[in-house]
């Protein structure tokens, strides 16, 4: 037996990356019995048959996963953003970062259409410096800058991608199909000569697939830019707030939420340069949210 990956199902085949290539596989008898969901992502052992042909003999314990797109055992998360049309959405950024830290999936910032950044801060917001989104990576986040028209930056995001299982997300228009054929131009037709063959198939992996690229896997997950939350308890913001974590405990009151009491550390901080206004600003928003929906349960 070989392990490979589940790339996706269609109409009772699934289709596992393993060696350097895709198999069409089957399932063996007890799964169907047990009638249980395969997700995109899911680490398999298979059984060679007659040429590409296979049969998934086990399945190993997903490692996270993913609810809204049904995804498995996911690596990191490319949070694709551009420089200009649109202009960065820190909030949604701050959304996803959140998101992905939840389901215990390391967060990569990707900045697009870097040929079309300001070369200095522009006041009306419609752009923004090439430098304007460094204080991400202060905090500690990988952050990388592309363009897919100078190709800029590209090797640097293959390299990230190989050996790992990446989703991409992001509001639209930032380019993220752009991203996917300037790293692997041949990526729509290998995965449209699959989707012509079984056009008339049920997904069995819902709509989520993996594709390879360069060395690694990479699914478009346009579900998982969601506006909402996590549920977690209002203590618990602060542990996706990395730069609080040198004034969470400093402040007047032992109960203080950083929102609107006085004598906070972290609103010093803020006011210091030590934080930045606009993630500040989307704690405070995160906090009502949180607060508003333990109230709602």
């Amino acid at each position: 037996m070989i392990s490979g990956i589940l790339l996706k199902g269609y109409s009772g085949f699934y289709y596992v990356f393993a060696e350097g290539r895709v198999w069409e596989c089957s399932l063996r008898g007890r799964f169907r019995i047990r009638n249980q969901e395969f997700l995109p992502g899911d680490r398999v052992k298979i059984l060679p048959g007659t040429g590409i042909k296979a049969t998934i003999e086990e399945v190993e314990p997903r490692r996270n996963s993913l609810v809204r797109p049904t995804i498995a055992n996911v690596d990191q998360a490319f949070l694709v953003f551009a420089y200009v049309s649109p202009e960065p959405d820190l909030n949604l950024l701050d959304r996803l970062i959140i998101q992905v830290t939840d389901a215990q999936i390391k967060p990569v910032i990707i900045m697009n259409k870097l040929d079309l950044a300001s070369t200095q801060a522009d006041p009306s917001g419609k752009t923004i410096a090439a430098d304007g989104m460094d204080f991400y990576r202060e905090l500690g986040y990988d952050l990388i800058k592309v363009s897919t028209k100078t190709r800029e930056g590209l090797v640097e995001l293959q390299e990230q991608i190989n050996g790992k299982v990446t989703v991409l997300a992001g509001p639209s228009g930032v380019g993220k199909s752009s991203l996917l054929n300037a790293l692997s131009p041949d990526l729509e037709l290998k995965t449209g000569d699959v989707s012509q063959k079984l056009k008339r198939g049920r997904h069995t992996t819902r709509h989520v697939e993996l594709m390879v690229c360069g060395e690694g896997l990479l699914a478009d997950t346009p579900g998982f830019s969601s506006l909402y939350l996590p549920e977690m308890k209002r203590e618990e913001l602060t542990d996706y707030f990395v730069e609080f974590r040198g004034a969470v405990g400093k402040c007047r009151f032992a109960n203080c939420m950083h929102h609107k009491e006085p004598d906070c550390a972290v609103k010093a901080a803020v006011a210091s340069g030590m934080i930045h206004p606009s993630r500040y600003e989307h704690y405070g928003q995160f906090l009502e949210e949180v607060i508003a929906a333990e109230r709602r349960y």
